[in-house]
């Protein structure tokens, strides 16, 4: 066997009263790719930045190509091989790409920027991995999986041995993803490392070698993805069985809370007319840019509409908007937590009380106590994993944070809960949890409006789906007679 590439041992790192590592361990050989895998709030977040020179360890050691990681400095890991793909790329749209590639670190001849060097060193990259785009054109307006490539490419410019990907495909569609895939094995096929995270666990299944599995800040597992299935990593990921990932409690099916007649917004969506009865899941699905989310935007006011009707329990919403749809009953939870769920370094405490900051008014103040004893309770409700209350929520995992705005709207009792991507980029352990509570919720008498991408999660948890397709509506499918393949068909148009 060749010496590994990455080697950490007895990683421990602790903040304040949590410990974030305890005893982590990870092996990596070049020309491999290594599942690392786990709940929110195992340890992964931590032990990739610590790689990523954003912490230091307390303590255990981690050899690089055979020698001592030097740790705490972004620079000195990128000098060292390491090259991180986040989530959420971090490209300057109003640069090329050129220049997003090389950012800081432009090739000079005689004292000045080489233009032409840059753009053919850029272009030989990406025909490297076969990316059709044009390394002039500016990074605005790109698509995700566009922008994903290009820090790909970045990576692989700093000549980085080890490349870490962080939910790479969480936004991205399906063939979006295998077109990553297929990179991510170019990558293995050139002798580099890589490390892919990733709650995808088919994704995980097609294009890893093995898989390492950590919780609660230890590595429990690590296997070769031809030892192991998916039942048996979700068991060392959560400890337990996970019997029921769509816990479906009966509810009553009752009187119409949301019921939309003829809804349009120019440009987006035509004609939408639909209910949701009290105790009842409706999912919306379809294609990305179908216009569901859309749809959900315009119900609450974000968006305008200029056609159609929107009545809550009989009482018209005229011309809504947020403040309107709230004063009627309707909460949000939008598709993206930390742009537009959350106030990142807020306290857990105010994130949680911030729709309800009204009725916690004393004399036209609000104190510290009301919002901690709201955000305790709903904490408690959640099982919501944090050191302290009073803690920034951009502190917290994505599952935990995903919890902290399900908080928020269900602070407010409302009598509809729009949830929009609930369970993206979050464990199968927090995902069976948040099934459980959307179903606690509508056995409770709550109408539940869901719009999912994940086919499993839809038909596993919605009383009915209506699927839309280019901005209409184009079936509704009862629970007993929905299949992924119907679902699908009506969704690319082929039936409906």
């Amino acid at each position: 066997m060749l010496q590994p590439l990455l080697v950490i041992t007895d990683a421990y790192k602790r903040f304040g009263g949590v410990q974030a590592l305890d005893g982590a361990s990870l092996t990596v050989h070049a020309g491999e790719v290594v599942g690392l895998l786990g709940e929110n709030g195992a340890g992964k977040s931590t032990l990739v930045k610590t790689l990523a020179g954003q912490h230091d360890l307390d303590s255990g050691t981690i050899l690089l190509a055979g020698r001592a990681f030097r740790q705490g400095s972004p620079r000195a890991a990128r000098e060292q091989g390491v090259a991180i793909i986040y989530q959420e790329p971090s490209l300057f749209p109003d640069l090329t790409l050129a220049e997003n590639v090389y950012v800081g670190r432009q090739p000079t001849k005689a004292g000045r920027i080489d233009w032409n060097l840059m753009v053919e060193d850029t272009a030989a990259l990406f025909a490297q991995l076969g990316i059709n785009l044009d390394p002039r054109r500016l990074a605005g307006g790109l698509s995700i999986a566009d922008q994903q490539m290009v820090e790909i490419v970045k990576a692989l410019s700093l000549d980085a041995t080890l490349i870490i990907m962080d939910e790479p495909s969480a936004a991205l569609t399906a063939a979006e993803v295998d077109r990553l895939l297929a990179v991510v094995r170019q990558l293995r096929d050139q002798g580099r490392g890589v490390i892919y995270i990733s709650h995808r666990l088919d994704e995980v299944m097609q294009v890893c070698d093995c898989v390492t599995v950590m919780r609660d800040g230890a590595t429990v597992a690590s296997s070769p993805v031809s030892q192991t299935d998916t039942a048996q990593i979700v068991r060392w990921m959560v400890g337990r069985e996970i019997t029921e990932m769509f816990p479906k409690v009966p509810a009553q099916i009752g009187e119409v809370v949301l019921k939309v007649d003829g809804l349009g917004a120019r440009g987006e969506f035509h004609d939408i007319s639909f209910e949701v009865r009290r105790g009842e899941i409706v999912a919306l699905a379809g294609l990305v840019g179908s216009g569901r989310s859309e749809v959900v935007r315009a119900i609450f006011g974000i968006d305008p509409i200029n056609a159609g009707q929107i009545t809550i329990e009989g009482k018209a919403l005229r011309r809504p908007t947020p403040g309107k749809a709230m004063a009627a009953g309707v909460a949000l939870v939008p598709e993206d937590r930390r742009l537009q769920g959350l106030l990142m370094p807020a306290s857990i405490a105010h994130n949680t009380a911030l729709t309800v900051l009204r009725w916690l008014r004393h004399w036209g103040l609000v104190r510290l106590n009301s919002e901690r004893r709201v955000a305790r309770q709903w904490a408690e409700t959640l099982q919501l994993r944090y050191a302290s209350i009073d803690d920034p929520v951009e502190r917290l995992s994505g599952g935990n944070q995903q919890k902290v705005v399900l908080s928020k709207w269900l602070a407010t009792n409302p009598k509809l809960l729009m949830v929009d991507e609930p369970t993206r980029g979050i464990d199968v352990g927090t995902k069976a949890e948040v099934h459980r509570l959307l179903s606690e919720q509508a056995a409770e008498g709550m109408a539940v409006l869901m719009v999912s991408s994940d086919l499993p999660e839809v038909l596993g948890m919605a009383d009915r789906i209506l699927v839309m397709r280019e901005g209409r509506l184009v079936a509704e499918i009862a629970r007993g007679e929905a299949t992924q393949e119907r679902v699908m068909l009506a969704a690319a148009g082929a039936a409906a």
